[in-house]
């Protein structure tokens, strides 16, 4: 029987109805990493059928620091499931074990951060042919909630994360299926959502093997609020983050994240974190907020290896900020 911590179903699992807003938005991710091959990555669709399209992303970290990816808006015009662009999600149990399949392009960039310019990347670069299909089985609980209408949060109002093994292949351009054996986390949300609704966030998560793990959640808002979440699986269960702190070393013009040292805080007491990324890839999202104001936010998708009570583990590093003449305002805030 699946364990749950907080007011969601194992039913949720499946589609819900579309709602109103023009922006609902029900999005599913699911992210794995294979400590021994260091090589990991993510899929990741969002349903925005009230807008005519979905949003898919594709990530696969090499061990040798290139990767392959694809950021795609498929045509749809339902929420009845995940099945877009050449991605699919499958439910095979609830609440506990989901498929996830590709079979697409990608582009293949020896240097990932060339994503800082899409265009660019996806014509200077060679495209080559990706399939995935991989098996995702629950290890900790489902941990989350739902919100109600009306509550003022255009991000995610409802979602529910849970930490996974995963195994599977991979193959390139027909070659031979590549075993994929580890780790990661899935994500599920539905709702409304702007990627410009936070100022900026950092959503830390971590796997050192079935039974110990942990997401680290900070939201900052612009007049200057913050939310502190997530939590630490043990043995199977979760501890429920209270507080945490994130200090990052910064490099380049375009302040990208290449070291994090965090502290997590539980009521069993504090977890101390760092961080070093492997790997990463800038990506963004243009859009005009409800009040008319153009924001062009970037997302920076970090492949990282974690180091915690003396273990070593993997898991990504998602720093979003709103950009303002160029630069993340995280940066400066944290």
């Amino acid at each position: 029987m699946t364990k749950i911590v907080g007011n969601v179903r194992p039913e949720d699992d499946y589609t819900h109805p579309l709602g109103p807003e023009p922006n609902f938005n029900e999005s599913v991710y699911f992210n794995f990493f294979d400590r021994d091959a260091r090589r990991g990555g993510f899929l990741r669709i969002g349903n925005r059928a009230n807008e005519g399209y979905a949003e898919l992303t594709v990530i696969v970290y090499e061990p040798d620091g290139s990767a392959l990816f694809n950021y795609k808006r498929p045509a749809i015009t339902t929420n009845d499931g995940w099945n877009a662009g050449g991605l699919s999600v499958e439910v095979l149990v609830p609440g506990e074990k989901l498929r996830t399949k590709y079979d697409g392009s990608v582009v293949y960039l020896a240097d990932p951060r060339a994503m800082h310019d899409p265009g660019k990347a996806f014509k200077e670069n060679p495209h080559r042919r990706l399939a995935i299909d991989l098996v995702h089985e629950g290890v900790g609980p489902l941990y989350g909630h739902v919100g109600k209408p009306g509550d003022g949060n255009e991000f995610a109002r409802a979602h529910f994360e849970q930490h996974m093994k995963v195994s599977g292949t991979l193959a390139v351009d027909g070659g031979a299926p590549v075993e994929l054996r580890g780790h990661g986390l899935r994500d599920h949300s539905w709702g409304p959502r702007y990627w410009q609704a936070p100022w900026w966030y950092r959503w830390l998560t971590a796997n050192f093997g079935a039974d110990f793990g942990f997401v680290v959640s900070i939201i900052a808002s612009r007049d200057g609020g913050r939310h502190y979440g997530g939590m630490v699986l043990r043995d199977g269960a979760y501890e429920l983050i209270r507080h945490a702190t994130i200090e990052t070393e910064w490099t380049g013009d375009d302040q990208y994240h290449v070291s994090i040292r965090a502290t997590a805080t539980t009521d069993a007491g504090s977890y101390e974190i760092t961080g070093r990324v492997l790997n990463l890839i800038p990506l963004r999202n243009r859009r005009e907020t409800p009040e008319g104001e153009q924001l062009v936010t970037r997302i920076s998708e970090g492949m990282t290896e974690w180091s915690c009570n003396e273990m070593t583990g993997y898991g990504l590093s998602e720093y979003l900020d709103q950009l303002v003449d160029g630069r993340p305002v995280g940066a400066a805030e944290e």
